[in-house]
């Protein structure tokens, strides 16, 4: 698996997704269920990460196309 912070958010999402569905057949022990959790909580917050500078990055460009007198 890729390092995790070079990790594209589709992998990411997918990721959660797969932790979710582990997690919520419940056959884990306590201690994997909190190894699953933790991850999935880092992917979370680098999905998180990931989606506030694509927003910013187009808030960029639009704005940038608006000083050009683009829009």
């Amino acid at each position: 698996m890729e390092n995790k912070g070079n990790m594209k958010i589709e992998d990411a999402m997918k990721r959660l997704e797969e932790i979710a569905d582990i997690l919520q057949d419940g056959e884990l022990e306590l201690d994997e269920s909190l190894k699953l959790y933790e991850e999935g909580v880092k992917l979370a917050k680098e999905c998180e990460n990931k989606l506030k500078k694509a927003e910013l990055k187009f808030k960029e460009i639009s704005d940038s196309g608006k000083e050009n007198g683009k829009e």
